[in-house]
């Protein structure tokens, strides 16, 4: 071969190399992507397991969410950690049951932070494998260290548990402050009209819904009587900051905002946003558009506000170009309450519809509809859409994201690695979950829900819903008897105390306080 010749085959060689080179270097990237997708939590609050279409709900239509939850797996059995709102956060956040944290209960908004500064959170893990990690919306997990002074930066906060950015509410809608707070700082504040909180003594003239009754354009129907805002009375006294107090029905377009706008400036690499939506917990006041559209009451309609909000999120990151490359979970806190403490017709206007759908029980309950809630996963391109029958939690998402990106997680979690289960892969779920209500807990294993015996009463009249306390062991078949109907502890004693023997080893040294509240 002469030396031209051998100069052409050293170039096709080459070429031949370098295209499969380009390929390969594709195909790398790909996989790279496919390992660091951005991820989205979108997390409402109080919203049951009927409340969706997507879920049975045949008085209200929530089609932005119906599709979210369709174009990805729907978990028939996805479980938030607890029947009310702080204690679902912090397992979400920590992969940490909410029971081994004794201030992991419903805060007021001058709780010091439960998290702490040194734990593994989902925003760290992720910040550990180059995401940029932002919550937007309801945080409810304290703040400072005990004494807060709303009038300079608060720390320690979100920004120190693993957020480079924080847009929130310190604590829920109902609840003083009522300001919005961005990296630990009042928004719009003005330093001549300071701000005082107190959870136990009003401020001198400072007016309260049982003073000035005519100044409110929402009765209160329990607790909600203190401070008054915008004409609707508030949990805790709250003095000043007039020019930073949000306008309450402006509340879900100022968040969607924020949501979108974080998209829009975050494209350079992976991010991690916690959209932590207000609805439809209380109170419900939705923007003007969507008043009167539910024909339920302001709870169904802040519900319709939700899903357009949704919808319009989702909108952005199509417009973006994201779907292809974002992880999207959508799911809530805990289940759903009517009266939850302001006379707002949810009760009244209800109607056919079902915010439980076939689930017992309701928020604050130990019955299913306290902690069964939505549930979806979807990846555009690359989980397929189907429904599962999986036991999932929340908290189980921490494991499952690290285990996708390849970052570590640290002993000591109860966060469990389900990310085949997640992405549609199998349907083999948890085997075992203990759920939680106000403190007292229960066992989830495979189709059997194991309920201790709990003092207190059974039902309450103030909020209308089913605690699940009982002098009587409960046991209940969920694959027969979903609505927990027949109560099987004497038919299966055996069944029983295998259960029993399951739930004192999860809970550990626990079970003896557990114990104790048994009515013997």
């Amino acid at each position: 071969m002469n030396l031209r010749n051998i100069f052409l085959s050293s170039l096709a060689i080459l070429a031949v190399g370098s295209m499969v080179s380009c390929k390969s270097n594709k195909e790398e990237k790909k996989v790279i992507n496919k390992t660091k997708p951005n991820v989205v939590v979108i997390y409402l609050d109080d919203l049951g397991y009927g409340d969706v279409s997507a879920y049975g709900a045949t008085e209200l239509e929530t089609p932005n969410i119906d599709n979210l939850i369709n174009q990805g797996v729907k978990f028939t059995n996805g479980y938030a950690s607890s029947a009310t709102c702080t204690p679902s956060r912090y397992a979400l956040l920590t992969g940490v049951y909410p029971w081994r944290n004794k201030d992991a209960k419903i805060l007021p908004g001058t709780a010091p932070l439960i998290i702490g500064t040194e734990q593994q959170t989902l925003p760290k893990m992720l910040k550990s494998k180059g995401y940029d990690t932002a919550i937007i919306g309801k945080w409810h997990l304290g703040l400072g260290t005990g004494y807060v002074n709303w009038n300079e930066q608060i720390k320690p906060g979100p920004n120190e548990v693993g957020f480079d950015s924080s847009y929130i509410l310190a604590a829920t809608q109902d609840r003083v402050p009522t300001v919005y707070i961005e990296n630990g700082n009042v928004v719009g504040l003005d330093p001549k009209d300071p701000i005082s909180v107190d959870y136990k003594n009003n401020f001198e003239g400072e007016p309260t819904a049982i003073d000035h009754p005519e100044m409110l354009t929402m009765k209160w129907h329990h607790g909600h009587n203190n401070s008054i805002v915008n004409g609707v009375p508030r949990i805790g006294f709250m003095k000043g900051g007039e020019a930073a107090k949000w306008v309450d029905t402006d509340m879900a377009d100022h968040f969607l905002a924020k949501a979108k706008n974080y998209v829009k400036t975050h494209k350079e690499k992976p991010f991690f946003l916690y959209y932590a939506m207000q609805q439809p917990h209380v109170p419900r006041i939705p923007h003007p558009r969507f008043a009167g559209k539910s024909g339920l009451g302001p709870r169904g309609d802040v519900i319709l506000e939700a899903d357009w909000c949704i919808g319009e999120f989702m909108k952005t990151l199509e417009q973006e170009g994201m779907l292809e490359n974002t992880l999207i979970v959508f799911s809530s806190d805990n289940g759903p309450v009517l009266n939850d403490g302001y006379y707002d017709d949810a009760v009244e206007k209800l109607g056919n519809h079902k915010p439980a759908g076939d689930l017992r029980g309701g928020k604050y309950s130990l019955f299913e509809a306290g902690v069964r809630v939505p549930f979806s996963v979807t990846w555009k391109g690359t989980i397929k859409p189907m429904v599962s029958d999986a036991v999932v939690c929340q908290m189980d998402l921490l494991s499952s994201l690290a285990n996708l990106t390849g970052a570590k997680v640290e002993e000591g979690l109860d966060s469990q690695n389900l990310l085949s289960t997640f992405m549609g892969e199998t349907t083999k779920g948890r085997d075992n979950l203990i759920i939680e209500a106000t403190s007292r807990t229960a066992l989830r294993s495979g189709d059997w829900l194991m309920i201790p015996p709990y003092k207190g009463p059974a039902f309450s009249e103030k909020v209308g819903i089913e605690f699940g306390n009982s002098k009587d062991y409960q046991l209940y078949d969920l694959k027969k008897d979903v609505g927990q109907q027949n109560n099987l502890a004497k038919s299966y004693p055996n069944k029983l105390k295998e259960l029993l023997g399951v739930f004192e080893e999860l809970r550990g040294n626990d079970y003896q306080k557990i114990q104790q509240l048994k009515l013997r």
